[in-house]
């Protein structure tokens, strides 16, 4: 290909599993496929535990196992592998900010059902802690362009779990949907479309897709 000189390889060094390194001879070498398997297997597993499916078609529960999965594999593939460790919806975790993502979308859905408007805010007063999100949605390019710069992709994954958990700090705090103010339940409700639409880009620069739901 015409673009392939400006390629590059990116090595993420070795892989090793909750008990240590992969080796040939002791028979601990684990096939690329039976991994990726077993962790959309362990991904729907505990997604059933936690409920997360029970609204779900089977076909989208399948789908969103298999984009949980993957993205757990992806975001930890740096980091001492433990399937379950990397499903867990609550730590530093691919399917944390996927869960994010997906909870902004509910978010969003039942507020247009309920004909509520998503719009501009200008008039409403900012939270120092909405002040904060927005200061972190405008430094993603930044954070692109030193990933970028320095081969490396774990800039935006770190960015991403940072806005994921400052977002479910304030979403934790602040009610949105039953918010009284109109101007700024609206703006907390651009806000909130934002932040989802940037997770979105910075995991789809990792090759992670997130869900609508979940």
């Amino acid at each position: 290909y015409d673009w392939s000189d400006h390629i590059t390889h990116l090595s993420y060094g070795m892989v090793e599993l909750p008990n240590g390194k992969m080796k040939s001879r002791e028979g601990t070498v684990v096939d690329a496929d039976d991994l990726i398997d077993d962790m959309v297997r362990t991904a729907r597993e505990m997604s059933d535990e936690l409920g997360k499916l029970d609204d779900c078609t089977e076909d989208e529960a399948a789908a969103i196992s298999r984009m949980v999965g993957l993205g757990a594999l992806k975001y930890f593939i740096l980091k001492v592998f433990d399937p379950r460790e990397s499903i867990d919806f609550n730590g530093n975790t691919g399917p944390f900010i996927q869960y994010t993502h997906a909870r902004i979308r509910s978010v969003l859905r039942k507020a247009q059902e309920a004909g509520i408007a998503c719009g501009e805010a200008s008039a409403a007063a900012y939270l120092p802690e909405e002040v904060a999100l927005v200061k972190q949605l405008a430094d993603y390019p930044n954070v692109v362009k030193a990933a970028a710069e320095n081969f490396a992709p774990s800039i935006v994954a770190a960015y991403a779990y940072e806005l994921a958990k400052q977002y479910n700090a304030y979403y934790h705090d602040h009610s949105i949907l039953r918010e009284e103010d109109a101007a700024v339940r609206a703006m907390r409700l651009r806000l909130s479309e934002q932040v989802a639409r940037v997770i979105r880009l910075a995991m789809r620069l990792l090759g992670i897709d997130v869900p609508e739901r979940m």
